[in-house]
């Protein structure tokens, strides 16, 4: 879908640094039937040309598998430091700043492991400041933090960089946010504005310049209306209340934009943000002006986000009776794959292989109602019954595997995992 000329540089400089690094993450995380799946799919697609589904035949069930889903670069990053920090710290008061990723597993397993968590995830104390030591070890997430939050651990006496896992691609974010605003330019950041990454990426940018944030396209066309001067100044203030920096001046300061995105947002939603404002500036300014009034930005996507997503739309080209999607009901990047679902086929966004309660019943949660709920029958009386099969990026390979497992069971007859496996290994 993204066919950018900087976004294809930016995924071969990615490639070749994901193809050195080999992290250490714990086994419990990976599944030796999912993890052959896609080195299987890797060696047969070295470039990720093919975002078609890998597709296990069990007879009675078949599974539609993303070409790619499951931790990312970043995430593994993470978990890596995380568990050498607790591994080479015995003793030690270790706390991270707020959950290492938008998974409950991996969270809790960290808790297990004597870890404490400063902030929840919208930024309220759960522990506060006050009662740290300049010898504890605070671990930043793999969304970053503020700087804000990071000048009190300084003052405290603990070093922010120490135990960092923010990840690479949401540096890469407030680098280049950086870069626009010393070019003059505001930043439109296409994100949640009370989401972690965003918030961090927000701080980094308004060091230097001012900064406005979109939820979405609707948002963007009332930027845009104040931009062409179709609604007033204090319009805007009032409708992006705690979405811009202070002393914005909505006459001057949006004369001058770039977009850049928290990461884990739909890819094509922030292309069409950046398209609209693009046009918008092109009928304001004029079209042989544009590069004064307009920053192409491209290089700030995810590359496993774009790629998740792209995997995703493959799956919908395929038919299906249903999709269950694996992940924490708060990660971002996996409530957007469940949207891409939903509007196509039936979507059960599930946190675990716990959650398939029995072939009749299925508890997973609804992202329009923010809240869990339970579907009866919701395996189809068929022959053959298709079931796509996905997660998000912060969802471990096990979690995957065990809902398949579960699944699987419900259905007599059906062949066992290895023998599918051996005839998807053969047929690459």
């Amino acid at each position: 879908m993204i066919g950018n000329y900087y976004f294809l540089c930016l995924l071969s400089e990615v490639l070749t640094i994901y193809k050195m690094k080999k992290f250490e993450i714990p086994n419990f995380y990976r599944s030796s039937f999912i993890s052959r799946i896609k080195e299987a799919r890797k060696i047969d697609d070295p470039r990720k040309k093919d975002f078609t589904p890998t597709i296990l035949d069990f007879g009675p069930v078949r599974f539609l598998i993303a070409r790619h889903f499951g931790f990312c670069y970043g995430v593994e990053n993470a978990i890596e430091i995380a568990y050498k920090t607790v591994e080479k710290n015995p003793g030690k008061r270790i706390f991270l700043l707020s959950e290492m990723i938008h998974n409950p597993g991996v969270n809790e397993e960290l808790k297990s492991r004597g870890v404490r968590f400063l902030m929840d995830t919208s930024g309220n104390q759960i522990i506060d400041f006050s009662e740290l030591r300049n010898d504890d070890i605070v671990i930043i997430p793999a969304f970053g933090t503020t700087i804000e939050i990071q000048n009190k651990l300084n003052e405290i006496g603990i070093d922010p960089y120490s135990y960092n896992t923010t990840c690479p691609f949401v540096e890469r974010v407030w680098n280049r946010s950086y870069r626009l605003g010393e070019d003059n330019f505001t930043v439109v950041i296409h994100g949640k504005h009370n989401h972690e990454e965003t918030r961090a990426t927000f701080s980094h940018t308004i060091r230097n310049t001012k900064a406005v944030v979109v939820r979405n396209i609707e948002e963007t066309k009332f930027l845009s209306s104040v931009i062409m001067g179709e609604k007033s100044e204090n319009e805007f203030y009032f409708f992006f209340n705690g979405k811009h920096s202070e002393g914005f001046n909505a006459g001057r300061d949006l004369e001058k934009i770039g977009v850049v995105n928290q990461t884990t947002m739909l890819a094509t939603e922030t292309q069409a943000i950046a398209d609209l404002l693009k046009q918008t500036m092109i009928k304001r300014f004029g079209e042989n002006d544009i590069k004064e009034h307009f920053a192409e930005t491209w290089d700030t996507l995810c590359y496993a986000t774009n790629d998740n997503q792209e995997a995703t739309y493959g799956l919908l080209k395929e038919n299906a009776d249903f999709a269950v999607v694996v992940g924490g009901y708060n990660s971002s990047n996996t409530g957007h794959i469940v949207e891409l679902c939903s509007e196509k086929l039936q979507t059960y966004f599930i946190s675990s292989a716990d959650k398939i309660i029995s072939p009749n019943r299925i508890s997973h949660f609804n992202i329009k109602l923010k809240k869990e709920i339970i579907s009866e029958n919701f395996l189809p009386d068929k022959k053959v019954v298709d079931i796509i099969l996905t997660s998000g990026a912060s969802c471990p390979d096990a979690l995957v595997d065990q809902a398949l497992q579960k699944l699987l069971s419900f259905f007599d007859g059906a062949k066992d995992m290895d023998s599918v496996l051996q005839e998807v290994i053969s047929a690459k």
